[in-house]
């Protein structure tokens, strides 16, 4: 789960300087992934939202991303 958290993270980075990806949205999921597990992607991702508060809608799209991608995850490890 971590390197699914330090992944979105490294797109999100990429995405800030390529036009192709939503570097925003990467990051946000990233850090939603990585918040269950450190305190310091939780304060960061707690700052980011009360710094930006008009992204909202990015904010609410990443989180859903995230518990998409974390139950899909945890829906395959509990099959195998």
């Amino acid at each position: 789960m971590l390197g699914l958290g330090y992944g979105f993270l490294v797109l999100g980075v990429l995405g800030l300087f390529l036009p192709v990806l939503q570097g925003v949205l990467f990051m946000v999921v990233g850090l939603v992934i990585l918040s269950r597990y450190a305190p310091w992607a939780e304060r960061l991702l707690t700052r980011f939202k009360a710094r930006f508060p008009r992204m909202g809608s990015v904010f609410t799209t990443g989180e859903n991303l995230a518990e998409r991608c974390i139950h899909k995850l945890g829906r395959r490890v509990r099959g195998s």
